[in-house]
């Protein structure tokens, strides 16, 4: 799987979030989107996942030398970010469980692993996510997109919600999880992708 940006930009009325970005992300590689809060890394990477247009340019996403058009994207990526929302009157199992009607598990998981790796109490299951904390949440949401089968892997200010024992966490979630896929973090803060092997700044674009 790559994803190439030819010329790709995005603007809003009149003024164009970035301009004139040329960039190939490649299978295999985990790469940061860099750039100050408003900057634009969040339009970028919701351009990437096909739920904004670009404005100008042309995308393009292939698999095996084969075209994948865009609107078959979503098949094949995850995405954990602040604006996309649990059910709340699911409770965690629920919510897993409805996930997973949509998305395969990542080869080596199920769900006493993922029990394992949120290391919630049993009866922690059984509540409504409603009652959950932000942390709570944002661990929720890391664990569903990482344990998902994906080519595509993006996480947008992952650590968002997070204390340090969190920032841990999701670090090893990563270390089991971010091999053989793309891995696309969008961060101003570096221990979100200190791992990460490319990066893209996006005020290079404006």
């Amino acid at each position: 799987m790559n994803i190439t940006l030819q010329d790709i930009g995005r603007r809003y009325n009149r003024e164009w979030i970035f301009r004139h970005l040329d960039y190939t992300f490649s299978f295999g590689n985990s790469y940061a989107i860099l750039g100050p809060n408003g900057s634009g890394k969040s339009t970028l990477i919701k351009v990437l996942t096909g739920s904004l247009t670009p404005s100008e340019g042309k995308m393009s996403f292939t698999d095996a030398g084969r075209d994948i058009e865009i609107e078959h994207v979503f098949k094949g990526a995850s995405l954990a970010a602040p604006y996309v929302e649990l059910i709340e009157e699911f409770t965690l199992q629920e919510m897993i469980d409805f996930h997973f009607k949509f998305k395969t598990y990542l080869p080596g998981f199920d769900m006493s692993r993922l029990q394992e790796i949120l290391g919630f109490t049993k009866s922690t299951f059984q509540k409504e996510i409603r009652h959950f904390s932000s942390g709570m949440r944002q661990r929720v949401k890391l664990l569903l997109a990482c344990c998902s089968e994906s080519k595509l892997l993006f996480l947008d200010e992952p650590t968002s919600n997070l204390d340090k024992d969190g920032e841990k966490w999701y670090l090893d979630l990563l270390d089991q999880t971010k091999s053989e896929r793309i891995l696309i973090v969008g961060s101003n803060q570096e221990h979100e992708y200190s791992f990460c092997n490319a990066y893209l700044q996006i005020m290079d674009y404006k």
